[in-house]
């Protein structure tokens, strides 16, 4: 009796050994997401602004890439109702929309809906280092005290449901996409879990846009010491950062800040009436920011027109212009504006030429032209 049940207990673990092993059993898939490096350029800050509950990985830079340039981010399948963060941010166009752009003529993005955006758009660029407020007027802040307004995730979310942008629902959206082979597997890999939730469809592509660093434009080169500027390049770089010549450098950089911008908020003597409710005192409330406005970084300048929060200025020739005549004196106006009395900087011609030059050098073709940040071949449901 004893060697029946032995030989029994045998046939048994085999049979489960072989169950394990064979037939269409698959092995548990194991959750283990690969850190994401990000070298900090040469003369970079160290400091980044990465949340504590989204540390980059590289799968979930790899799904954020993805729901980046997929158009049924906004939830829907019609080809014609279809758009996605890359339908405005345009990597030849520094992830702007780019003022010769024929969907939006002009550079005046719009949504599905129609209804335009309240101000042009700001690049994508080295935004993981803004720690002082995203937006034209900051107004998504880590001092914000709404959670649902802190950072990029937040905007991510902003810009599916807005109607001036795809005018989604986020329900509809994470459903979409939970029905789309390849994009589950993806979201285990990235989070751990294949089902898709709005928060990691905000935490992926925010991931991604973390990776769009710009650090190698003439200007790095130089400063590096790999490339020589021409002269008037250097002539340009030498107003740029003296108060006796154009005078740009307290609001957008320069020596020890290769971002170009502060990322904060100046009324830089554009306008004497104040109507918009969404510049910074909309957000703070405070008399001293009536008509203040994020300094933009001045990276891949020559391709993010139109200038100005509204666009008013078309070409870098108009915006120079203005900062050497056209400032107009309010009791709003930045007391960085050095010049405001005399309604400008009153540069000469040379002058205004050599400025742009510096300006142009400034432009980061590898950054425009990356693969990486590039839209994938395909998207993971197609074969």
């Amino acid at each position: 009796m004893k060697k029946v049940i032995f030989y029994i207990s045998v046939i048994e673990l085999m049979a489960i050994f072989l169950a394990s092993c064979g037939g269409n059993n698959k092995p548990n898939p194991v959750y283990k997401p690969t850190p994401y490096k990000i070298d900090i350029p040469f003369g970079f800050p160290t400091k980044l602004n990465i949340p504590a509950d989204n540390p980059m990985t590289e799968e979930g830079v790899k799904l954020g890439r993805y729901l980046f340039y997929d158009g049924r981010l906004s939830g829907r399948t019609d080809p014609d109702s279809m758009m996605s963060c890359s339908t405005c941010h345009i990597q030849k166009n520094s992830f702007e929309v780019g003022i010769n752009n024929p969907r939006f003529p002009g550079g005046f993005p719009y949504g599905i809906t129609g209804k335009p955006t309240p101000h042009v758009m700001l690049p994508m660029i080295n935004l993981v280092w803004n720690s002082n407020g995203y937006l034209w007027n900051g107004f998504v802040s880590e001092n914000n005290p709404n959670p649902n307004f802190r950072n990029i995730e937040d905007i991510v979310r902003m810009g599916v449901v807005s109607d001036h942008e795809m005018d989604g629902d986020t329900t509809r959206v994470k459903q979409l996409f939970q029905s789309l082979p390849g994009y589950p597997e993806l979201f285990f890999k990235a989070f751990g879990n294949e089902t898709v939730t709005f928060k990691n469809i905000e935490r992926a592509i925010a991931q991604f846009v973390r990776t769009l660093i710009s650090a190698n434009s003439k200007f790095d080169k130089y400063i590096r010491g790999e490339v020589q500027l021409s002269q008037s390049e250097l002539q340009g770089f030498v107003l740029f950062t003296t108060e006796q010549g154009a005078d740009c450098f307290h609001c957008h950089g320069g020596y020890g800040n290769p971002l170009f911008t502060t990322n904060l908020f100046y009324n830089n003597g554009l306008d004497s009436i104040f109507t918009d409710p969404a510049d910074r005192f909309g957000v703070t409330g405070d008399a001293r920011d009536h008509g203040a406005y994020k300094a933009p970084t001045l990276r891949n300048i020559q391709l993010t027109g139109p200038y100005m929060r509204d666009g008013r200025f078309k070409t870098l020739e108009e915006v120079i212009d203005f900062y050497s005549s056209g400032l107009i004196q309010t009791p709003y106006v930045n007391p960085l504006m050095h010049h405001i009395n005399n309604g400008g900087v009153q540069l000469t011609p040379q002058e205004k030429y050599d400025l742009i030059s510096f300006l142009k050098s400034l432009r980061d073709d590898d950054f425009l032209t990356n693969p990486k940040f590039a839209k994938p071949e395909k998207f993971p449901d197609e074969k």
